[in-house]
C-alpha cells in the first residue's frame, strides 16, 4: 500500500522520518527542514502512516509489520531503493524496528526518538489517554471551535486539542474526523503490546541509537540500560518531554548530526 508522503531536501542520503500515533508527516516537517538545511546531503521522506493523515485506511488486523511494509512500498514508489536510515518518533520508532525485522535489506540504521522496544504499559501511554478522549468526542460538529471546546472540556490541553484538530475535514456545513477512531483504537491496543526487543538483541542488527526526554516515561532507566547493553547508545534531553522534536529541537538536531 502506497502512503501519502512528501519529501524535504534533495541530497543523496535518503532518510525516512516517521511520526507518532495520531500524528502525520506534517508533525515532523520543521525537524526535516532544519536537518536538511544543516546537512544538505539528506533527502527526507515523510509519510503519513497507514490510517493516519491522508493515507489509506487501516486494514483489518493491522500491526507494526503492516505499517512497516506500507512504508517500504512507499519508498519503492518514490524510487528510493536499498538500505536507508529510518528515524521514528514513538510509534514511528516502533515501525522502524519492525521494518528492521521484516525488511532488513531496506534498513541501514534505526534512530529511536523517545521510544523503547518493549510493550508499552497502558498506564504509561499518553496516546491512550488522548485516544480515550478522542473516542468520546462527537463524530462531527458544526465547526472546529465546537470540537475544540469538547476536547478541552474533557481535560485535553489546548495544544493537544489543536494538534488533534489538524485531522478534521469539511463535512457539508460542518466538520468531521478524517480518521477511523475505532480502527485506531484496535491498532493502538495491538501495537502497544508488541515486543520488539528481538530487533535489538539479535546477534546482528543495523546500527541503532535512541534519545529520550528527561520528562518522559517512555524510555525508563531499565530499558535504557538494556538498550545500551545491546549496543544501542542512549542519549538524554533533560528538559524534553515525549515530543522531543518540539521541546528540545536544537539539541535534538545536534544529536542527529553527531
Amino acid at each position: 500500500m502506497v502512503l501519502e508522503s512528501f519529501q524535504v531536501g534533495a541530497g543523496d542520503v535518503p532518510t525516512v522520518l516517521l511520526h507518532g500515533f495520531l500524528g502525520s508527516g506534517r508533525n515532523l516537517r520543521s525537524l526535516a527542514v532544519a536537518w536538511t538545511q544543516a546537512d544538505p546531503r539528506r533527502r527526507i521522506l515523510l509519510p503519513d502512516l497507514t490510517g493516519h493523515g491522508t493515507s489509506p485506511a487501516l486494514p483489518a488486523n493491522a500491526d507494526l509489520s503492516t505499517l512497516a511494509r506500507d512504508v517500504v512500498d512507499t519508498l519503492d514508489a518514490q524510487g528510493i531503493t536499498g538500505a536507508i536510515d529510518w528515524v521514528g518518533h514513538s510509534l514511528g520508532g516502533r515501525v522502524s524496528l519492525a521494518a528492521s525485522l521484516h525488511a532488513p535489506e531496506r534498513v541501514g540504521s534505526v534512530t529511536l526518538l523517545d521510544i523503547a522496544p518493549g510493550p508499552v504499559p497502558l498506564d504509561l501511554s499518553e496516546s491512550g489517554f488522548v485516544l480515550d478522549i478522542l473516542l468520546k468526542a462527537p463524530p462531527r460538529a458544526d465547526n472546529r471551535r465546537a470540537l475544540r471546546e469538547d476536547l478541552t472540556g474533557r481535560g485535553l490541553s489546548e495544544g493537544l486539542s489543536d494538534w488533534l484538530l489538524m485531522n478534521l475535514v469539511p463535512d457539508g456545513d460542518g466538520v468531521r474526523w478524517r480518521f477511523d477512531r475505532e480502527a485506531l483504537l484496535r491498532l493502538h491496543q495491538r501495537v502497544n503490546g508488541e515486543d520488539l526487543w528481538p530487533a535489538v538483541e539479535r546477534p546482528v542488527h543495523p546500527p541503532l541509537r535512541c534519545i529520550r526526554g528527561g520528562r518522559s516515561r517512555y524510555v525508563p532507566d531499565a530499558s535504557a540500560q538494556r538498550l545500551e547493553a545491546a549496543g544501542c547508545p542512549v542519549a538524554l534531553l533533560p528538559d524534553a518531554g515525549h515530543f522531543v522534536h518540539v521541546d528540545s529541537a536544537q539539541a535534538l538536531l545536534a544529536w542527529l548530526m553527531a
